[in-house]
């Protein structure tokens, strides 16, 4: 679409600008050591490669063919490219580092085999701080897309009552962690778990609320954020962007 670049960087700049009135100063939860924001204390401990085996791993072509275009259309959502970069990417980490899987999954913060990886943003063009869906398709060596969805299920347990988020310059806190029904794509989908996050605001007042489904097939995971900045339970990531983008990316890599 003809201006979408101009309008995406208008809305993710608003959307940044009052997410971080929302997270900045926020109480980080207690039981995790903050470290002190540096390289190494922001990766969690690595334990150990999966093995070479596992699916082969698709390319940025391939991604990219299977993603949202700019522009493209999904019922009265649109899709765009992040101007900004990628969202949740290797600024935000977590404490306890076991909850890292449901915050980011930036190259930099785990050690997983990630390949490549292909971002675009799903919103309603004239909602300035309505509903944003981060849609990021992923790539993964070595069997590691397994071990990331065995490591979101353990996340999603372990982190159940709370963890903080950290960003370069500000906290949130998570209140709760817990599993929602995941969508049953059919064929081709090898397991999906999904996630509502209840989040307190920096007056310790307000409860936001985002959701998060993860897709696996084969190498690949599909990965929805949804998040809106109000007090507004959203309910979920839209049926209809999952499906929509589920569709895509298996008409684009065909059959495993």
């Amino acid at each position: 679409m003809f201006g979408a670049g101009k309008r995406n960087s208008r809305r993710r700049g608003a959307a940044l600008a009052v997410g971080g009135l929302l997270f900045a100063g926020a109480v980080a939860c207690g039981g995790g050591s903050e470290g002190d924001g540096g390289q190494d204390d922001k990766k969690p401990s690595s334990k150990g490669k999966a093995s070479a085996s596992g699916p082969k791993a698709l390319t940025e072509a391939q991604l990219t063919a299977a993603s949202f275009t700019d522009g493209e259309t999904v019922g009265k959502y649109t899709a765009s490219e992040f101007t900004l970069g990628a969202p949740h990417g290797d600024d935000y980490t977590a404490d306890p580092a076991v909850c890292q899987p449901l915050v980011s999954l930036a190259a930099d913060v785990t050690d997983y085999d990630l390949k490549t990886e292909v971002s675009r943003q799903v919103d309603v063009p004239d909602e300035m701080l309505g509903l944003v869906v981060a849609v990021q398709l992923r790539s993964y060596g070595g069997g590691d897309a397994a071990r990331v969805m065995k490591d979101l299920g353990k996340a999603g347990k372990e982190c159940a009552d709370g963890f903080t988020e950290v960003r370069a310059i500000a906290k949130g806190k998570y209140l709760k962690v817990e599993p929602v029904e995941a969508p049953e794509l059919g064929a081709g989908a090898d397991e999906a778990r999904a996630y509502h996050f209840t989040i307190l605001d920096v007056k310790g007042k307000l409860k936001l609320h985002e959701y998060l489904t993860v897709v696996r097939s084969g190498s690949a995971t599909l990965s929805f954020r949804g998040e809106i900045t109000d007090t507004k339970d959203i309910g979920g990531v839209p049926g209809e962007v999952t499906d929509a983008q589920w569709e895509k990316f298996r008409a684009a890599v065909g059959p495993k």
